[in-house]
């Protein structure tokens, strides 16, 4: 049981493995997949937006346009009381895609995508330089071996 007494069974958990997997497919192909009927599809998916298992669909790159982007990891370690600053200036920039709150010797790790490594390197600069900001360890993503 997930918090908040949310239930899945296993048809829940191959719908959003579909949904993950394409999230643009039609009702028609979701029941064909996972061998129930359209109405059914419909009840669940509405059951998991209102339950906040699904909060919404969106866009994933394709291979070649992602390929043309260089990502990477930026750990950050924030001086004491700076923490939500850091975060908030980072929200604030587009090629900032996600930030994870994340235990151990750094505070937090931020997802970076950049045109090229010019860009990437300003930006890393950029980070560096913010106020709260103590220390940050950046990996490049050489490559995506999976992504769900």
């Amino acid at each position: 049981m997930l918090p908040g007494g949310i239930n899945l069974d296993e048809v829940d958990e191959r719908l959003l493995t579909l949904l993950r997997d394409d999230a643009r497919q039609t009702i028609a192909q979701l029941a064909k997949e996972v061998g129930i009927s359209r109405g059914q599809i419909y009840s669940r998916l509405a059951r998991l937006e209102e339950e906040n298992v699904v909060a919404g669909y969106t866009v994933r790159l394709g291979d070649a346009f992602a390929a043309s982007r260089v990502r990477a990891h930026m750990m950050i370690k924030t001086l004491p009381r700076y923490h939500r600053e850091v975060e908030q200036a980072l929200a604030s920039l587009p090629q900032v895609q996600a930030i994870h709150a994340i235990s151990g010797e750094y505070d937090m790790i931020a997802m970076l995508e950049a045109d090229d490594s010019v860009q990437l390197n300003e930006l890393i600069d950029d980070v560096g330089l913010f106020e709260g900001v103590e220390r940050t360890t950046t990996s490049v993503i050489l490559a995506t071996k999976l992504e769900r």
